[in-house]
């Protein structure tokens, strides 16, 4: 999600019974095939830590070679703010409900005005009326992190029914905790509270107050961020590794369904971390996922193809007050060290 303070906003509910969870594929975040399992590096360890705690932010990571075993885990197991990254669990939901035929890839969705969505994403530029399939919208919502289409799927799926998927599947700190549109209203509220009663569209053409100054709007901004409750989403980078890894292995859809899912994740628009580096070496692939509200957070979690990889890995900073750049190519020096290193 890459939210500016100029951008316009909107919400919307998506709130289902928890009994229509379609039937499991798996029950438990460890129901990918264990890699080989080899002693720590902790050399490596000691360097990711180094390049992380440099940061003025709180940072985690995970990072598993695939075919020796080999990991890295930096607080892996704090929860963090998701931001944009929640998108990849309700990706796999509608690609699960597509397989159990409770939705079409094919079906139609008419964007109204209140679906629009203010930060990332290009629906929102469009004139309403335009009709995108439900495997468009997950496109969008993946490869430009598109808030309008990931509204849009989550009023098609359910919030409820993602989290109730994630919870059966043994996932006890990933979680969808709000919608886009309420995300950006209780923004709005914290600006002035008296936005909180404001429409959809009210929200979506919503702009900073005039007697705000920067420098209180920057803070009001990282004290909303810094609230567990307002998060868009949670995990933890080593839960994160662990839903990429089930792509990989299709153990939460079938190989049809989990390859679309790998596309669409090869699809991404925003190569300034993971890849900002590696996407200039021959042979890599850096198939992933940003999750950002700069210069406060910016995430990456992906999958990296490479000859003697893949490597799966997941990067988390929240609550940063530092260079967001600094921030973001520290996140591609880890990927390429690893790259380099794990061979």
């Amino acid at each position: 999600m890459r939210a500016f303070p100029f951008l316009r906003l909107a919400s919307v509910a998506g709130v289902l019974l928890l009994a229509c969870v379609p039937s499991l594929r798996a029950q438990s975040p460890a129901a990918p095939a264990a890699p080989p399992v080899a002693p720590a590096d902790s050399a490596l360890q000691s360097e990711m830590l180094r390049l992380l705690d440099a940061l003025p932010a709180q940072s985690s990571m995970h990072a598993l070679h695939v075919p020796s075993g080999r990991t890295v885990a930096v607080r892996a197991d704090q929860p963090m703010s998701t931001m944009s990254v929640i998108k990849i669990p309700i990706m796999v939901q509608a690609y699960r409900d597509a397989e159990a035929g409770r939705l079409r890839l094919d079906e139609r969705h008419t964007i109204r005005e209140e679906d629009l969505r203010g930060g990332s994403g290009l629906l929102q530029r469009f004139a309403v009326g335009l009709a995108p399939t439900m495997r468009d919208l997950i496109d969008q919502m993946i490869i430009t992190s598109d808030n309008t289409a990931t509204d849009m799927i989550l009023a098609r799926v359910g919030k409820d029914r993602v989290n109730a998927s994630l919870q059966a599947l043994g996932f006890r700190d990933t979680r969808v905790i709000h919608t886009i549109g309420d995300f950006f209203r209780l923004l709005q509220a914290a600006y002035d509270p008296q936005r909180a009663r404001w429409s959809d569209v009210q929200v979506f053409r919503a702009r900073p107050p005039a007697d705000m100054s920067a420098a209180t709007m920057a803070e009001t901004r990282y004290r909303f961020t810094a609230d567990a409750a307002m998060w868009l989403g949670s995990t933890t980078a080593r839960e994160m590794n662990t839903m990429l890894r089930g792509i990989m292995t299709a153990s939460y859809a079938n190989r049809e369904h989990s390859d679309a899912m790998l596309r669409h994740l090869r699809g991404q628009f925003y190569n300034s971390r993971l890849p900002a580096t590696l996407r200039y070496a021959s042979g890599v692939t850096v198939s992933h996922k940003t999750g950002d509200f700069p210069p406060i957070s910016g995430s990456d979690v992906g999958i990296i193809d490479y000859p003697g990889g893949p490597i799966v890995i997941s990067v988390f900073t929240n609550s940063n007050r530092g260079d967001f750049a600094v921030l973001e190519a520290t996140i591609g020096k880890i990927a390429s060290r690893l790259v380099e290193v794990w061979k």
